[in-house]
């Protein structure tokens, strides 16, 4: 079912003109930004993948891809991607990428099984980038590091939206702070998830929250994760399992948590098979993109996704992501936005 928060006090502060101009300076400027922080080069990506290579990435582990029979190749299926995570670490091997290097692509994606709401579209547009690195940078404090370069780019965007448009009023925090899943946990033993969130953002501004997709003292994960590209197992120099997570803020005109990025250190050999034990998912080991992970073939990298419509939402002081992107919409999810002052395109 899809859900529709509703800011009575909201008014756009820009026209749809405006808008369009705004989703351009955003999208240059940060991107330009992104690949001088972490030295990544633009890469042209693909929109589907085959069916049965294991190379399209199952996020959370239950969307259904969108699928469909390609004529030429004998019915063969091909499914729409979710994100780019595992092809990218395939083409950091077949451009001989050095560590320290990376790349980054405009990554398009439908899926179908999203609950629509301010935040989530049926179409996903996102900078998906990946970086190779050597297995002594596979820490947390690399991960911080990183983590706060990227958050260093949306701060000079931040900036840039708002000389450009001065009616647009800065609001994210100088400083990202972290902190673990199992910390927030007990923090807020008595809260969901999401409220977890919710209340560390509201308390912070800008959060990191580091180890998702692994049980939680109280046997629940934070939030799902596939097994086969993030590493959610491994002990970090922390103490803590764990080294991916997601960078969030707190948004004033939603009044709610936003996550901007997710974001992690990828599986090696060992945290593969481990989490794919865990997972119950070991007949993936047969899969090419297991296959040449098991074998040696990938080099160990860090890598994530940040939604393009999602940043430009924030920085365009939006109340929904309809107001920045083109997508479908039930009908009187649609009216309801129009009635409220945020028409959706």
């Amino acid at each position: 079912m899809s859900k529709l928060i509703i800011n009575k006090e909201y008014k756009r502060v820009l026209d749809r003109r405006q808008t369009e101009h705004g989703i351009k300076l955003v999208k240059d400027f940060f991107q330009q930004n992104l690949s001088t922080e972490l030295r990544l080069q633009r890469v042209t990506a693909p929109l589907f993948v085959l069916k049965g290579l294991g190379i399209n990435d199952d996020l959370n582990g239950t969307e259904r891809p969108v699928t469909f029979p390609i004529l030429d190749l004998g019915d063969a299926k091909a499914e729409v991607v979710h994100s780019l995570a595992k092809w990218k670490r395939l083409t950091l091997a077949e451009y001989e990428i050095e560590p320290g290097y990376g790349i980054y692509t405009d990554m398009n994606a439908i899926r179908a099984d999203e609950e629509l709401d301010n935040l989530h579209s049926l179409y996903v547009d996102q900078w998906d980038w990946e970086a190779v690195i050597t297995n002594e940078e596979r820490t947390v404090s690399h991960l911080k590091n990183v983590v706060e370069r990227i958050y260093a780019a949306i701060l000079r965007t931040e900036y840039l939206a708002c000389e450009t448009y001065p009616q647009l009023k800065a609001f994210l925090p100088r400083q990202i702070h972290f902190i673990h899943s199992e910390e927030l946990l007990q923090m807020y033993p008595d809260l969901t998830p999401k409220e977890r969130e919710d209340a560390i953002c509201r308390k912070w501004g800008a959060v990191f929250i580091i180890g998702i997709g692994g049980r939680l003292s109280d046997g629940k994960k934070h939030d799902g994760r596939a097994p086969d590209y993030d590493d959610w197992t491994t002990m970090g120099e922390n103490g803590r399992a764990g080294l991916n997570g997601d960078i969030l803020i707190w948004y004033p005109i939603l009044n709610r948590s936003f996550e901007l990025s997710s974001m992690g250190i990828r599986v090696d050999k060992e945290a593969l098979l481990r989490q794919l034990a865990l997972e119950g998912k070991e007949d993936r080991k047969g899969l090419y993109f297991h296959r040449q992970l098991l074998d040696g073939k990938l080099p160990l990298s860090i890598g994530g996704g940040i939604g393009q419509s999602r940043l430009c939402m924030v920085l365009l002081h939006k109340a929904h992501i309809g107001e920045i992107q083109a997508s479908i919409w039930p009908e009187d999810m649609r009216r309801e936005c129009a009635e409220a002052g945020m028409p959706l395109i």
